[in-house]
């Protein structure tokens, strides 16, 4: 997918035409002050095409196979629940 840079300014003033674009298929990255800030790409009905998207655009780096499980980090002992640790930990 082709990718178009536009600042905040110009987003602004043309976000019409850059919603029709998006929806044509473009990659917008918009800028403030020349950082990227925000990517607004299409909305693809399936996952495989929003993956396959986020791939071309670099923000993912995946060779398309499953993921295989793996076992939890840790582990509750007793009755508490993990949110009761976190809240208790908060206070």
């Amino acid at each position: 997918m082709r990718e178009k840079r536009i600042g905040i300014r110009e987003l602004k003033s043309t976000l019409s035409k850059c919603i029709r674009e998006v929806k044509a298929g473009r990659i917008l990255v918009v800028t403030e002050h020349g950082t990227a800030v925000v990517r607004m790409i299409p909305e693809a009905a399936s996952i495989s095409k929003r993956l396959e998207a986020l791939r071309q655009a670099g923000n993912v780096a995946w060779s398309g196979r499953r993921l295989r499980r793996i076992k939890p980090v840790a582990r509750v002992r007793g009755k508490r629940t993990v949110a009761d640790l976190v809240t208790e930990n908060r206070e």
